[in-house]
């Protein structure tokens, strides 16, 4: 029997449009591992919502893969010395992995480089990150023109099907136990509602695919209509590698009406990696030189507020009701997730790194990459962003985009109250147990404004 193969799986957890496995698949037994490692990240290991998704996430990829006569082994510990181990210990020759583009994972693919043969494959984005350029070579750093010229190239490569199986090794080596890890949250369990909500794994993955078919022509003239089920649900999944960007697209491309703003978002999913390629410290230093000196408030007031936001409870319907479906379900829709941005760093003038840490810590599809594009988009401080200028009043955009029966679901006080008044609800009308406003929208937007001129300053 030919010496095994490793497969090393990060944030590419399936087996069908996986070149690392097909590939390890056909030169002998197979031995996929996933590594649970803290320390190559630091201070960005995975935040709580996303262990517990990875948790679900892994047991249904063993399950799978004993369908095809194989497991998964777990093994905890820094991957550069983990996997060299996993080699010398199983006889294995090479490791076998797809490309991942985080500033530490390229250390990390560096480093395990260093001491087995590694082969890296692609197929976590619709082209390899950095391989959509300018006529002069250059990368691009604003969207428009880089989604013009990503889909000059599509439609990506065909989707490779699962493997029929996947050989064994005569023996198995140890593996951790999954429960061992304590992914999950037990004192208190906090997790009823993503549990209620989600369906961690390829077959979740594909359910929800199937389930968006239907609704993908109407996208553009819905996505902003956080009452509506319009979204496709599919961003912790493409996040954790259940489903490919290319399953993704092949998947949707014909689907007609609006279906092209839909695959815009999947090539802002490119675009951000692109971002990281170019600027690895793009999750915590701003793009825009003003924002090095901008004013951000600080002290208990600041703080107070900061919680206020986080657990919903600023007095702004709209907002409130994002960061507790955020809370809930470690989702939320996207135009809430602007708006609610959007207000922590204009109306509130709070770092938008605390609110980055914030989403990190608390969304499943807590990517670094969309992340931070995202966050500094919002605060106008990237490289490609709305102007600070531009200011979001959550209310007019709570009545605009028909938010009332989002609202109701989840701030359940002031479901008693009209459409024509749960957007804004007078003072008179705010039932007791729901909080005034922090600050009043103009005197936010001039405290805002103020603040951008003594940054520009």
């Amino acid at each position: 029997m030919h010496s095994p193969v490793i497969v090393w799986l990060r944030r590419d957890l399936r087996l069908s449009d996986q070149a690392a496995i097909a590939e390890a698949a056909g030169k002998g037994p197979v031995i996929p591992v996933y590594v649970l490692d803290d320390e190559t990240p630091r201070h960005r290991a995975m935040g709580g919502a996303s262990r517990w998704w990875l948790h679900h996430s892994l047991a249904s990829l063993d399950a799978a893969l004993r369908e095809k006569g194989s497991r998964l082994i777990l093994r905890r510990g820094k991957c550069e010395d983990v996997l060299p181990a996993l080699a010398e210990e199983t006889g294995a020759r090479e490791v076998h992995a797809l490309h991942h583009y985080e500033p530490w994972w390229r250390n990390a693919e560096k480093a395990v480089g260093k001491r087995v043969a590694l082969h890296l494959h692609h197929g976590n984005y619709l082209v390899p990150p950095g391989a959509v350029t300018t006529g002069a070579g250059a990368p691009y750093k604003i969207y428009t023109p880089f989604w013009r010229a990503l889909s000059e190239r599509m439609p990506p490569p065909e989707v490779q099907p699962c493997p029929d199986a996947i050989p064994a090794p005569e023996s198995w080596v140890r593996s951790e136990s999954l429960a061992d890890w304590n992914l999950l949250p037990v004192e208190p369990d906090w997790a009823g509602g993503l549990r209620d909500a989600w369906e961690p794994g390829e077959d979740g993955a594909h359910a929800r695919l199937q389930a968006f078919a239907g609704k993908a022509s109407r996208y553009r003239e819905q996505r902003d209509l956080p009452s509506r089920d319009a979204t496709s649900f599919l961003s912790p999944h493409l996040h954790f590698g259940e489903i490919s960007p290319a399953q993704v697209w092949h998947a949707m491309a014909g689907a007609g009406g609006s279906v092209e703003t839909f695959l815009g978002e999947v090539g802002w999913r490119d675009y951000a990696q692109n971002v990281i390629l170019q600027f690895p410290d793009y999750g915590g230093k701003s793009a825009r030189e003003p924002f090095d000196s901008f004013p951000w408030r600080t002290g208990e007031n600041a703080e107070a507020d900061l919680r206020a936001w986080q657990q919903g409870r600023t007095g702004y319907p709209i907002v409130d009701a994002g960061m507790r479906q955020l809370w809930h379900t470690g989702w939320m829709h996207n135009r809430v997730r602007m708006i609610a941005a959007s207000f922590l760093v204009k109306h509130l003038l709070i770092d938008w790194r605390r609110g980055e840490q914030w989403f990190w810590d608390t969304l499943v599809d807590a990517d670094y990459a969309s992340n931070a594009v995202n966050w500094q988009w919002t605060a106008g401080s990237g490289v490609d962003s709305n102007m600070f200028v531009r200011i979001m009043a959550p209310l007019s955009q709570s009545e605009k985009f028909d938010a009332a029966a989002y609202i109701r679901q989840w701030v359940p006080e002031l479901a008693d109250l009209p459409d024509a008044e749960i957007h804004d609800p007078a003072p008179m009308a705010r039932p007791a147990d729901y909080p005034s406003r922090l600050i009043d929208h103009r005197a936010a937007r001039e405290r805002a404004l103020a603040a951008w001129e003594q940054a520009k300053d």
